[in-house]
């Protein structure tokens, strides 16, 4: 097969294949597809990439040491771990290993660490190690009284999933991908030649096969195709974020030891320096309702004078929610419909941060088992060099290289996050510019501080509005006198 140009629908009459979902899983799909000799479509509702689950998670890059051994899940994590790991150190995708450690309360959770450190060895992991109260304490100095033991994770990462989610749909386009957001597929009609005809708001879009990677629109999609076999409840997690002064307060994740209820609130830095604790576990009705809760704030008020009583004297800059695609399935439900030219990729818990790029490469393997004709392109463009969001790593303000070739890396806009002109104009001009300011806020980290844009909302502003007049300019630089920057004070 050979691909289509631009207008393919006008050209041919059909993708090859439409992925349904731009989240971090259909994206990582369609950019493995999208290194073949095939038209692909990435489909989404929203205006931007990476703007549903994808956006609100806990991002830790997992080992899956505590993955249900022997499940299709647990194979992808540690898959999905290897491939992101190695993606992420040419793209620049930001990655600290901070390692993590599950900590015992209760004489019961004590007795479990054997156990996940065997669980962890059925996963392939053979690292953990049981460590006693002293240890412990060693590790996080300011955990709160009472822990009895714990369990290390060495190789548990923090990861900056916004531009994980950005770099696989950029790479997708690049490689010949057509993105259609802002689709809603709202009906399903079966061809005669055995494609697909997506329905949308805006307008149809034919395909030979269909990959359903639609996350909380999942089983709905899904019963557009006539089935009905499983139903996903949004499960909406809160957390809270602490300023970056909290930061050496936590220099590696600390794990609760689950339980039947589930895997229990973390406390874990992230990779934008700040301290995270969350997150709650509600089961909703609202696939919308992101909204956070007076609740979900005092529950985690109390866990966090458990678990740390001292992050509790930090300012809380921002809280957020997240909805998880929660399915009655016990594993990930990658399912072929052959016949139908359809796949389903449903129930990719939190876990689909690390595993996306093992979806991605299975959903290919499953597609060509099943007769779709994969060649390889005979060249693809460099994978995309992303911008680092990282507190750990150098970021442009601090460049004086970048800074003495373009002095817009020297005029810092948001002050909270030390975001510069230079990266807004850049996320702004990019191959996928955000479709608004919070797609911005994930590009660049402006407006994300603990003035949450107070400060620096009217600058950002103007230089997208001066930008959307002249695309591709870089407009003077005219800051108020307190803007007047270089090197700011960290």
């Amino acid at each position: 097969m050979t691909g289509f140009p631009t207008d393919h629908e006008a050209a041919s009459g059909a993708f090859d294949v439409a992925v349904i979902g731009a989240g971090v899983v259909g994206c990582a799909i369609a950019r493995d597809l999208s290194a073949h000799q095939i038209s692909v479509a990435l489909i989404d509702a929203r205006d931007d990439v990476g703007d549903g689950t994808s956006k609100a998670n806990t991002a830790i890059l997992h080992t899956g040491f505590d993955a249900p051994p022997g499940t299709l899940e647990s194979r992808l994590v540690r898959r999905g771990y290897e491939l992101l790991s190695h993606y992420a150190a040419q793209t620049g995708i930001p990655v600290e290993r901070t390692g993590a450690l599950l900590v015992a309360w209760t004489q019961e959770e004590l007795d479990a660490l054997a156990g996940l450190r065997d669980k962890a060895a059925k996963n392939s992991y053979d690292r953990c190690e049981v460590v006693d109260a002293d240890e412990v304490y060693r590790q996080v100095p300011a955990l709160g009284p009472g822990a009895l033991g714990g369990l290390t994770v060495p190789d548990e990462s923090i990861i900056c999933p916004w531009t994980t989610t950005l770099a696989f749909a950029t790479e997708a386009a690049a490689r010949g991908a057509e993105l259609m957001l802002g689709r809603a597929v709202t009906g399903v009609t079966r061809g005669g030649d055995g494609g697909t005809v997506l329905h949308t708001h805006r307008g149809d879009i034919r395909a030979r096969w269909v990959v359903n990677a639609a996350g909380l629109g999942a089983d709905r999609v899904d019963s557009l195709f006539g089935h009905d076999r499983f139903t996903v409840t949004p499960r909406r997690g809160e957390l809270l974020v602490f300023d970056k002064l909290a930061r050496p307060l936590v220099d590696r994740i600390v794990l609760p030891v689950p339980s039947s209820r589930g895997k229990g609130v973390l406390v874990s830095p992230t990779i934008y320096g700040n301290v995270m604790l969350g997150p709650t576990a509600e089961d909703l009705q609202d696939r919308t309702e992101t909204g956070t809760s007076e609740a979900g704030f005092e529950f985690l008020l109390g866990k966090g004078r458990t678990l740390m009583p001292q992050l509790l004297e930090e300012e809380v800059t921002a809280s957020y929610a997240g909805l998880r695609a929660a399915i009655d399935h016990g594993d990930y439900l990658i399912d072929l419909a052959a016949p139908e030219r359809y796949l389903l990729v449903g129930g990719i818990r939190s876990t689909g941060l690390t595993s996306a790029m093992a979806v991605g490469e299975h959903a290919r393997e499953l597609l060509q088992g099943a007769g779709l004709q994969l060649e390889p392109k005979p060249a693809l463009p460099e994978p995309p060099r992303m911008p680092n969001l990282g507190e750990a790593f150098e970021r442009p303000y601090q460049d004086a290289q970048r800074i003495a070739e373009d002095s817009a890396y020297g005029h810092i806009v948001c002050h909270c996050e030390r975001v510069t002109a230079g990266e807004i104009l850049d996320a702004l001009s990019s191959a996928l510019p955000p479709a608004g300011l919070d797609g911005l806020r994930r590009r660049t980290r402006a407006m994300n501080g603990r003035c949450q844009g107070f400060f620096c909302g009217a600058e950002v502003e103007r230089l997208t509005s001066a930008h959307h007049a002249t695309p591709g300019a870089r407009p003077p630089h005219t800051f108020h006198p307190s803007h007047a920057s270089g090197e700011s004070p960290r």
